[in-house]
């Protein structure tokens, strides 16, 4: 259920109905929109005939049922779109974020360079692993708390804040003293116990989608975070397995303009993870950006033959500082800074 406040609403009313809900056995969840104030009343399904009875508290206009599963996510829930801060970068809003750098943190001189690279280029963010959950056991799996050290230093060196995956709840709080955002990976789209994990964190969380995850499972994973108190999820299509084998995936861009429809979280579009080759990876994100998505999270790499993780689905500085150029005359097009 959604409590609809009137315009203009005192801020006695809205502790009042707060209050009640809570008293009732349910969570509120308050939304501030420029006109109104929506409060969502979060528990257990039975209990929403008494709910009801809210219509009658002064300062309320309405009750209004959420229909979908996911009720914070729900775009009812919420006057507006979602816009997240992570440093001076602001995610949802009228500006098109570009999160960028290598799979994995491999050394120092490797990353710096990388940074210096996506910064000259424009992007908004630093992105790379410090853990990888690799497919074979065998393959490079990270540098684990070094790595997070190094992106940290990245960050004091030039100004961009940095993203990086967390694999386990137990992680939580050791990645999040060193990133400005917490990466829920595909392989991690349905582990509950990380997704409460990250809702308690204060930090923003990137949630991409799982690759056999269906829009409606996406949006459930992150009222897991947003139920858990965590309002800060940044939705993230990456590809799904399908039946064709010609990429790493499938990009499924429909998803895009689709959760536009059905929720108010920003959404942002992972093309190198999805093609997983080079050269597919500059057109599907300019798609990306005229399908409406709110960013982009490119793989750049400084000598990606030699690199230790996906260097066949990473961009050249030169490749990616000509697609920075293409992407912004797109963003223009479509209303985007």
């Amino acid at each position: 259920m959604i409590i609809v406040m009137k315009k203009g609403a005192e801020q006695k009313e809205i502790d009042d109905v707060t209050r009640w809900i809570e008293s009732v056995g349910y969570r509120a969840h308050l939304s501030k929109g420029v006109e109104r104030t929506i409060i969502g009343a979060v528990g257990d399904e039975r209990g929403k005939v008494f709910l009801k009875s809210a219509e009658m508290m002064p300062g309320v206009e309405k009750v209004v049922p959420i229909l979908q599963p996911y009720k914070l996510a729900s775009r009812e829930s919420r006057e507006g779109d979602t816009i997240i801060n992570v440093g001076n970068v602001a995610v949802g809003g009228p500006k098109f974020v570009v999160i960028a750098g290598p799979c994995a943190v491999e050394t120092e001189e490797q990353l710096m360079e990388s940074a210096y690279v996506v910064k000259k280029a424009g992007a908004s963010m630093l992105r790379g692993g410090a853990f990888k959950p690799r497919t074979s056991p065998y393959s490079f799996q990270g540098l684990g708390e070094e790595g997070l050290k190094i992106l940290a230093r990245a960050r004091e060196k030039t100004g961009l804040p940095v993203v990086t995956e967390v694999m386990s709840a137990s992680d939580v709080e050791l990645v999040e003293s060193y990133v400005d955002v917490l990466q829920v990976g595909a392989r991690n789209t349905q582990n509950f116990a990380l997704l409460k994990g990250v809702g308690h964190s204060k930090k923003p969380v990137l949630l991409k989608r799982g690759m056999m995850t269906t829009i409606e499972e996406l949006l459930m994973s992150a009222e897991y975070i947003l139920a858990s108190g965590n309002d800060r999820v940044m939705l993230c299509e990456r590809g799904i397995r399908s039946f064709e084998t010609a990429t790493r995936n499938t990009l499924d861009l429909s998803a895009v303009p689709v959760l536009k429809e059905k929720t108010h979280l920003p959404v942002i579009v992972d093309p190198s993870h999805a093609v997983g080759q080079w050269r597919l990876v500059p057109p599907m994100a300019k798609a990306a950006v005229a399908a409406g998505a709110d960013g982009l999270m490119i793989e750049v790499h400084p000598d990606p033959r030699h690199a230790l993780s996906d260097g066949p689905q990473s961009l050249k500085p030169e490749k990616f500082y000509r697609l920075m150029d293409e992407i912004e005359e797109i963003a223009s097009v479509v209303r985007k800074e």
